[in-house]
């Protein structure tokens, strides 16, 4: 009599702490460029806080120059550049004043987007792979257990 055999197609070397550490770690990157990149995409809030609060923080506002990337020098000296990159030019309505403000560039945003895609397209393709080469091999397996189980009659 053969040595009893169970229907779980989990091997149990894939139980083992190394390799279910290993695939943690994989996810927790995989989930760690996900997140991170909506995170470094969020507006940052820098230490030092004007002195008057923005006009656009307390009344409605008319966008006058869309969205735009700041040049080096706007980027070093405007706090409205350090925080995303990208600068909008706004008219205050009430006060009628000119001011820059952050943004967040749909370009920029729609790259993030398909680098994203692209990303889980490539990994739905390669773990699709892996489970037709896990399937041909457990296949390979079974016949052959068969094959020795009819020579032995």
């Amino acid at each position: 009599m053969g040595r009893m055999e169970s229907d779980c197609r989990i091997p149990m070397s894939c139980l083992r702490p190394r390799i279910l550490a290993l695939h943690a770690l994989f996810w927790v990157l995989v989930s760690l460029r996900v997140f991170g990149a909506a995170l470094l995409s969020e507006e940052k809030t820098t230490v030092a806080r004007p002195v008057t609060t923005p006009c656009w923080q307390m009344e409605e506002f008319v966008v006058a120059v869309e969205c735009s990337q700041c040049n080096t020098f706007q980027s070093k000296s405007w706090a409205a550049c350090i925080q995303t990159g990208y600068v909008e030019r706004i008219n205050c309505t009430k006060s009628n004043k000119d001011e820059y403000k952050s943004c967040r560039s749909t370009l920029k945003e729609e790259h993030l987007f398909w680098k994203f895609e692209g990303a889980t397209l490539g990994l739905t393709i390669l773990f699709a792979l892996i489970v037709v080469a896990r399937q041909r091999s457990l296949d390979r397996l079974a016949s052959e257990k068969v094959r020795r189980q009819i020579e032995s009659i």
